[in-house]
């Protein structure tokens, strides 16, 4: 089913402060840079309970986030910004209707930590714990749990994809053993996603472009096991061949080199059908 979202820039630059929200529902969503943290002086939704995430996307090879709750984001981001150096913009969620409650904000923040954690798509260094769930009436558990989903549904609207979770059809499953790797994946309209699991290929030939940055994803994306390095997260990449070249440690046409249990070649079943 079809869903209506309204996006306000704020300041007219898509990369800049908006907010955001679905039809016919309570959940709003601000998107605020820190080099514009003076706009929560303009808006008093944003000086009321409240449940957010920072978000760091910098150069790392794996993003970084903070989530939190607090009776007042105005004031408590004061502290993130004098402490927290990793984050470039927050997404503050409150409700476009009635006021949300502290327990309500505390609930969506233990369901968010739980959920990006079992996702693994950032590091949530300050994160450490997923906190206990508060006691909530079952009516308003049920109502959380519903904006939740809008969370999530809004997060993913703007390209954070840190409670997503990828789920493959084994027929669309695609294989390489390139140098020793035996890793396997599937494509989507995100890019080509390495399933947790793979058996990556322990180094690189002397011509690989990306040397230094495959090495830190090693450390932030495998464990050594039973003589190998395995993936200990499904990990998405822009194209096929940037995921070959990540698994196999040498540069390669992905279109060409996944094939499925059949032997068909990525390229000859989603490019050729186009022909």
């Amino acid at each position: 089913m079809g869903k209506t979202v309204t996006t306000y820039l704020i300041d007219g630059d898509p990369k800049g402060t908006q907010y955001a929200f679905i039809s016919n529902k309570i959940c709003q969503m601000f998107v605020v840079p820190r080099s514009n943290l003076s706009y929560l002086n303009t808006q008093e939704k944003l000086q009321k309970p409240a449940f957010y995430i920072l978000l760091g996307e910098d150069e790392s090879t794996k993003p970084q986030a903070y989530i939190g709750e607090t009776e007042n984001f105005k004031e408590r981001v004061k502290d993130h910004d004098s402490k927290k150096a990793f984050w470039q913009k927050a997404l503050i969620f409150v409700s476009k209707d009635a006021d949300m409650t502290k327990v309500d904000v505390q609930y969506l923040e233990h369901k968010a930590i739980a959920e990006a954690k079992k996702a693994n798509a950032f590091i949530l260094s300050d994160n450490k714990q997923i906190p206990k769930a508060p006691n909530l009436p079952e009516h308003q558990q049920d109502s959380m749990d519903e904006f939740f989903e809008d969370v999530k549904f809004l997060a993913s609207f703007i390209g954070c994809n840190i409670f997503e979770i990828s789920q493959p059809k084994a027929e669309h499953l695609f294989y390489t053993k390139g140098r020793g790797c035996n890793a396997k994946g599937f494509y989507s309209s995100d890019g080509f996603t390495v399933l947790k699991g793979s058996v990556i290929a322990k180094t690189m030939v002397p011509s690989f472009n990306w040397k230094e940055k495959r090495e830190k994803m090693l450390q932030e994306y495998t464990i050594f096991e039973n003589d190998a390095l395995r993936l200990t997260s499904d990990k998405t990449f822009s194209s096929p061949s940037t995921a070959a070249d990540f698994c196999i440690g040498s540069s390669n046409n992905g279109w060409l080199v996944w094939k499925d249990k059949d032997g068909n070649t990525l390229d000859s079943v989603y490019r050729k059908q186009l022909e």
